[in-house]
């Protein structure tokens, strides 16, 4: 396949799985609310205009033009106010928020008809509420379980991936170990693998007559053997070869007993004098047992809630890379469009093994469902976290009530949040529209 075509492919199957994932996030919903005997009015997937609907008994079905989200409706979200009954609301006091409920709590109580006055959420148990209001995310934990645990399971951990003795590299010249360029200039000397005529993609069967099975064992081989000529064998294209190679004695990067680059007190690159042949390894992921996804998923939890907690920062952190000079966190927040655009690019890029692409594709995914889990859970109107904390509210004024022994509070009344929902709605438009800013103007790039 074309870039092209790769590109839009690995689009559409973001495209494709999220709009699965947020259905998946309402039925999350629905079940356990017909389940519990709530009447659900609607199952909605996107918001605007409706596109598509169909009525399968008391509920309706169906797709709005913007496709960023879905709900379900449920009757009696709001409970009837102080000394007033369901379906008869008295006039509204005064003053704006005070307006605001009672306009809520009337839309609420049309919907009820007397003979679904006990078919209502508010008048659920406490523990039904918020099995309901937690269904949603909770299967977004479930996807993100089957999507990660396929990627660690059938390929791999991507923090982790393990060297082979197959070269990914060769350099062609010899560079300072503190230098930072990238390319060759004049008078710098050839590296003795490219003199030898090792090529990217041969596999070191042996060095200096003894077999290699790991890369621990050729970059130390190559160290202790230099100013010495040495035959190294190597497979390319089914066929062993042997080339007569000389490392040279140059200062390169101190290493540590797991092989880790080894930096000073002052975090300035340790060296020292080694043999150097100029060639890096290929990587690989290496599949995981099933005992390990459990603390994957838990790290990606842990991961995401971090750049949840800080979102306000990471979004100051973007607006001042979109609108100034400063890079775009590659670990920060991205919208969708910046998912599409990098589900695109792994899709794309050729030197990618297939095998890359779809574990590249599986941890997006999975991770944007890591991201839905834990972001729903906010303790916000009209997130789903905030109707668990209205929950959990409700019941522990009730405890409190019959520990004081006084009469049932009631429901809590959600209604008096709804400045709170309508400000966090507004926020959240707000963010998603500098993110989708940022994704145009200053895109998060795999290729830097």
């Amino acid at each position: 396949m074309t870039d092209f075509v790769q590109s839009v492919a690995g689009v559409l199957i973001v495209a494709l799985v999220l709009a699965l994932s947020i259905a998946l996030h309402e039925i999350g919903h629905l079940v356990p609310a017909k389940r519990f005997g709530v009447k659900v009015t609607q199952y909605m997937i996107g918001f605007g205009p409706t596109l598509w609907s169909t009525r399968r008994g008391e509920t309706e079905y169906g797709v709005k033009w913007l496709p960023l989200g879905g709900y379900i409706r449920m009757i009696g979200m709001f409970p009837p106010g102080a000394g007033e009954d369901a379906t008869h609301l008295r006039e509204s006091s005064t003053g704006a928020f005070q307006t605001m409920a009672a306009d809520a709590r009337a839309v609420s109580a049309a919907e009820i008809s007397p003979k679904d006055a006990e078919r209502v959420f508010y008048r659920l148990p406490v523990p039904k509420k918020v099995v309901i209001m937690l269904g949603g995310p909770m299967m977004n934990l479930l996807i993100a379980v089957a999507l990660l645990g396929v990627l660690l399971v059938g390929f791999g951990d991507p923090g982790q991936r393990a060297t082979t003795t197959t070269l990914s590299v060769v350099n062609e010249c010899i560079l300072p170990a503190d230098s930072t360029r990238t390319a060759c200039g004049e008078g710098d000397p050839a590296t003795p693998a490219a003199e030898a005529g090792v090529r990217p993609g041969d596999r070191i069967v042996s060095f200096a007559g003894e077999p290699v099975t790991a890369w621990s064992d050729v970059r130390l081989a190559i160290r202790e053997r230099s100013g010495a000529a040495t035959d190294m064998v190597v497979l390319r294209d089914g066929t062993e070869m042997t080339v007569s190679i000389t490392p040279v004695e140059t200062e390169v990067a101190a290493l540590d007993v797991q092989g880790e680059v080894m930096l000073d007190a002052a975090g300035e690159l340790q060296t020292v004098t080694a043999g150097f042949i100029g060639v890096a390894p290929l990587t690989r992921l290496e599949p995981q047992p099933v005992t390990a996804v459990p603390g994957f998923v838990a790290d990606t939890v842990v991961g995401t809630a971090g750049i949840v907690v800080r979102l306000p920062q990471r979004m100051v952190d973007v607006a001042q890379a979109s609108f100034g000079s400063e890079d775009r966190d590659p670990n920060g927040p991205i919208g969708i469009v910046g998912v599409g655009r990098l589900a695109g690019e792994i899709s794309s890029i050729d030197e990618i093994e297939l095998r890359d692409k779809a574990a590249g594709l599986l941890g997006l995914l999975g991770s944007l469902n890591v991201a839905l889990f834990v972001f729903n859970l906010v303790p916000l109107l009209p997130l789903d976290g905030g109707h668990v904390a209205g929950a959990l509210w409700e019941g522990l004024r009730r405890r409190i009530a019959f520990a004081r022994g006084r009469k049932d509070p009631g429901p809590v009344d959600v209604a008096k949040a709804l400045p709170i929902a309508y400000a966090t709605s507004l926020l959240l438009v707000a963010m998603s529209v500098m993110l989708l800013y940022a994704d145009i103007v200053r895109p998060i790039s795999l290729r830097g």
